[in-house]
């Protein structure tokens, strides 16, 4: 089963859902139905959420999964962002607690995470 468009192909409108049919009893329902915010997203962007949530949040495991960089997987993350309407990092808080800061700092020193790994934390990435 191919995914619903979502853009008209004649004048490039978002389309809507008028219709629901049952393939079990036959029963339709027409009206005016939401697509819903993930139906904005391109077939890629859709992927990439799905691994985004399969590796938990987690950017370094995405680094692994998908062989890219650091900056490419958060530029391909806020692009997802803006196209489900919202603005990356309007909310974020720059701000890391002390404990988080020295436990940062204390994996580092005993070699449990990376220089880079320990800057993400200390920036408030991970």
């Amino acid at each position: 089963m191919r995914p619903a468009p979502t853009i008209c192909p004649i004048c490039q409108s978002e389309l809507e859902v008028a219709r629901l049919h049952c393939t079990s009893c036959d029963t339709s329902i027409e009206g005016h139905f939401a697509m819903g915010q993930f139906s904005n997203l391109t077939p890629d962007q859709l992927e990439f959420v799905f691994t985004f949530v399969r590796c938990e949040g987690k950017i370094n495991r995405m680094e692994q999964e998908l062989n890219l960089s650091y900056p490419t997987i958060r530029n391909r993350l806020h692009e997802v962002i803006r196209a489900l309407g919202y603005e990356p990092g309007k909310d974020e808080s720059a701000e890391v607690d002390a404990e988080k800061r020295s436990s940062a700092i204390a994996d580092l020193e005993a070699g449990k995470i990376t220089a880079d790994q320990a800057m993400r934390i200390l920036r408030g990435e991970e």
